[in-house]
C-alpha cells in the first residue's frame, strides 16, 4: 500500500469522521487505480461518502469532480507540472 500524499490523518477527507472508512483512489479504471496508487493519489472517505448513494463519490458526481481537482493539485505540487499529470492521466480537471 502506498503512502497518501492526499492527507496525513486518517479521517474522511470530505467531513472529516473517523468511523467506517474506507480508501478511495481518486482517479478510478484501469490504468488510473494503479496510477493512482503509485502515486499516493487516495483518500480516506467514510463509507456513506464513499459508496452510498447520494453522496457517495461513486455516485455523486460533484464529490468525484472535487476529489480529482484535489488530487490533480495535490500531483502538480508534489510530482510536476500540468503537462506531466495530463500526459499520465489523459485528461486535466482544473
Amino acid at each position: 500500500m502506498s503512502k497518501s500524499i492526499m492527507q496525513v490523518e486518517k479521517r474522511c477527507f470530505i467531513s472529516g469522521r473517523t468511523d467506517a472508512l474506507e480508501r478511495h483512489h481518486c482517479f478510478g479504471g484501469n490504468p488510473n487505480r494503479k496510477l493512482s496508487e503509485k502515486y499516493g493519489l487516495w483518500v480516506w472517505l467514510n463509507h456513506w461518502h464513499h459508496n452510498e448513494p447520494p453522496a457517495g463519490a461513486h455516485h455523486n458526481k460533484e464529490v468525484m469532480d472535487y476529489l480529482h481537482r484535489e488530487g490533480q493539485k495535490r500531483f502538480e505540487e508534489i510530482h510536476g507540472s500540468r503537462e506531466d499529470f495530463q500526459r499520465i492521466f489523459g485528461r486535466n480537471f482544473l
